[in-house]
């Protein structure tokens, strides 16, 4: 599984650097690549990106 972003995405910029598998684009808005994603399972406190995260909008990707 992967996570996502969605459209309330506001390109504030405080999930790229927190991504420890760099998984995380610019665009319109951010965008995960769900090839390189896993969900930060090898890291302590779990998703980095949901954590920092102002508008709540990282998902798990269905």
């Amino acid at each position: 599984m992967a996570m996502k972003i969605t459209d309330e995405c506001t390109a504030c910029g405080l999930c790229l650097p927190e991504c420890p598998t760099s998984s995380i684009s610019e665009g319109d808005i951010y965008v995960i690549n769900p090839d390189t994603c896993n969900e930060c399972v090898d890291q302590e406190g779990g998703q980095h990106c949901v954590a920092v995260c102002p508008v709540e909008c990282i998902i798990k990707a269905e």
